[in-house]
């Protein structure tokens, strides 16, 4: 196998657990921001501005691995 076949399989591959992955934290997140929230509605405004911040920081890593996919697969072609 050379190594323009192994970025083919490869990359999608890892944008692909990327992906997975940031499902799975932002399920987290959300699932932990909704609990805090159901018992103590009162600070609800701090908790979702908390989650929304994290949800960022979860989703660009997402969109990093993306923008690797888009060079590696400009090197290849």
């Amino acid at each position: 196998m050379d190594v323009g076949t192994a970025v083919a399989i490869s990359a999608p591959l890892g944008v692909g657990l990327a992906a997975l992955g940031s499902g799975i934290g932002l399920g987290l997140a959300v699932h932990g921001a909704l609990t805090a929230i159901g018992r103590q509605p009162e600070a609800s405004g701090k908790i979702l501005t908390n989650m929304i911040i994290g949800a960022a920081l979860i989703e660009a890593l997402t969109i990093y691995a993306l923008i690797v996919f888009f060079i590696l697969l400009g090197k290849m072609g």
